[in-house]
């Protein structure tokens, strides 16, 4: 008699393979709230519109300081370039001529200071024409040239003190702005409770503009300052030139003068 055989248990089938999932989840995208805040434009006009209030100032004090740099600039290159250049053509008129005399017509339209200075000699010796001691008009005479000389002095250093001031304190005023920009940005780091670099960024950038426009003015007014003092130099050793041929002009003419009256008392003692 047959026995009976156990059904055979049906093999299981195989999951499928799953892909293992080795993909880094996207970063959550900001707030909308947050987008609404970041600027869009970081160009230095956009940095400027978006900067606060007192950083604006120091902005906009720092440009007008750059401009009044440059336009020092122009105007003292064309007063020093004319002002040299009159003056080496008076002093080439003192340097021929025979007398005092001679000046005076010649130099009456100058504008170099040489004109005032002979002006100012040939006034002195008019006062001191009954002196007896040349040695007192010449010492009257100089102090006459160096007043002259240190009203030209003054007269040509105008606005150099601005290009000093401007080099020394520019740097330090872009300074306190970026100081100001950064404060502030540490406030909303606070304020928004969130340390994301792109929310920080923007307020330390526009802070950071300040300092570079100070620099921008500053650089330029101390380089200007040094160029203009050599040149300032330069002219006050033409105008003291000019003093000295003045002064020797004086000396000669005076020299002529106490000649004739030796003759004269020569010819009236022979007679």
């Amino acid at each position: 008699m047959p026995s009976d055989a156990p059904p055979s248990a049906a093999a299981p089938t195989p999951a499928p393979d799953t892909p293992a999932q080795n993909t880094v989840p996207a970063a959550p995208p900001a707030p909308p709230a947050m987008e609404a805040m970041l600027p869009k434009d970081l160009s230095p006009w956009g940095m400027f519109l978006g900067a606060d209030i007192v950083v604006k100032l120091v902005m906009i004090g720092l440009a007008f300081a750059s401009v009044l740099t440059w336009t020092i600039w122009l105007a003292k290159v064309l007063e020093l370039l004319a002002a040299r250049r009159r003056l080496k053509k008076a002093i080439t008129v003192l340097a021929a001529a025979r007398s005092l005399a001679d000046c005076l017509e010649r130099l009456r339209r100058d504008r170099s200071g040489a004109g005032a200075m002979v002006r100012a000699a040939e006034t002195e010796l008019r006062l001191s024409a009954d002196a007896l001691v040349p040695a007192g008009v010449k010492e009257r005479i100089a102090s006459r040239l160096a007043q002259l000389q240190t009203a030209a002095s003054r007269r040509i250093n105008r606005g150099t003190g601005l290009l000093a001031t401007v080099g020394a304190t520019a740097p330090f005023v872009g300074l306190f702005g970026t100081v100001w920009g950064i404060m502030n940005s540490f406030i909303g780091i606070s304020k928004q409770h969130t340390t994301n670099l792109a929310v920080v960024a923007p307020g330390i950038a526009e802070a950071l503009l300040a300092t570079a426009l100070g620099l921008v003015a500053a650089i330029p007014a101390v380089v200007l300052y040094n160029m203009f003092s050599r040149w300032i130099a330069g002219y006050r050793v033409l105008y003291a030139e000019a003093s000295n041929e003045v002064e020797r002009l004086v000396s000669r003419d005076l020299d002529r003068d106490l000649q004739e009256r030796r003759g004269v008392r020569l010819s009236i003692a022979a007679e």
